[in-house]
């Protein structure tokens, strides 16, 4: 497809399958990214049991199960660690997460990343990490999508794709990594993160606290790209243009997260 965008922004009109379709299509479409026989790992957002959009949508979810199982994905796997005050398992019961491998056709596998295996990273060239243990589950896939929410963060400032990742580490190491530098952190640790696509679901967002409460805002969009930091500039500036926001007077390139990763050439 010619003249490609590097992120799609699609307006949610009636048809959310359709909206989610056509973000991905504008940036090479589905068959780009997902290949007959495919294992497939998603990465939703159940850091806390807060409703959409502190957490990711069902329906959300839901839909993009069913669009990479008709790109014939052998299987779908999905996963999650919850922040450390919370049990990720009754945090994903308490969101009904469990309910898909009933109500689906063609059901996701559902994995709660801490009472499974994890395999440690060393992270290059690293400053403030120097290693991380990380769920096993990104060794065993074929492909990672993922599937950020749009909020501000009341420690991070933004969480999008790159905070996403924070998910797949061993909850020991978030102590640490939430003491001091923590943006800077994440651009370390998402250099052992390699995903194939990321579809952020903004037709919510939080523009003030977050990453679990705050002021609402409803962009109504669907967002693709192959580019986290790229995505993630998008969805501040999508969160500045919303009175009263949190972000308000900061340039997105300079938000250290974001100014880390693009020096670390993080896409």
């Amino acid at each position: 497809m010619a003249n490609m965008a590097k992120v799609s922004k699609i307006k949610v009109e009636k048809n959310l399958k359709k909206a989610i379709y056509q973000a991905v299509d504008e940036i090479g479409g589905f068959g780009k990214f997902i290949k007959k026989g495919d294992v497939v790992l998603l990465k939703p957002n159940f850091n806390t049991a807060y409703p959409y959009p502190a957490s990711t949508d069902l329906e959300f979810l839901k839909t993009v199960v069913e669009l990479v199982y008709q790109y014939e994905a052998k299987a779908v796997m999905l996963g999650d660690s919850s922040t450390l005050s919370s049990n990720t398992r009754r945090v994903m019961e308490e969101l009904k997460v469990f309910d898909l491998e009933e109500k689906m056709k063609k059901p996701p596998k559902i994995y709660v990343f801490d009472e499974r295996p994890w395999v440690k990273k060393r992270i290059p060239n690293g400053k403030y990490l120097k290693s991380l243990y990380v769920t096993h589950f990104l060794d065993r896939a074929d492909k990672l999508i993922l599937l950020p929410c749009l909020k501000t963060h009341c420690l991070a400032q933004f969480t999008g794709s790159l905070k996403l990742s924070v998910g797949f580490i061993k909850p020991f190491h978030r102590v640490m990594l939430h003491k001091r530098n923590l943006q800077e952190k994440i651009a370390e640790l998402n250099k052992v993160i390699h995903p194939d696509l990321i579809i952020m679901d903004a037709r919510k967002c939080l523009v003030t606290k977050g990453p679990d409460k705050g002021k609402l805002g409803k962009p109504n969009l669907i967002l693709a790209s192959t580019d986290r930091v790229a995505i993630d500039v998008e969805g501040i500036k999508i969160i500045q243009s919303y009175k009263g926001n949190s972000l308000k007077g900061i340039d997105p390139w300079e938000l250290p997260q974001i100014k880390k990763a693009k020096e670390f050439n993080i896409k």
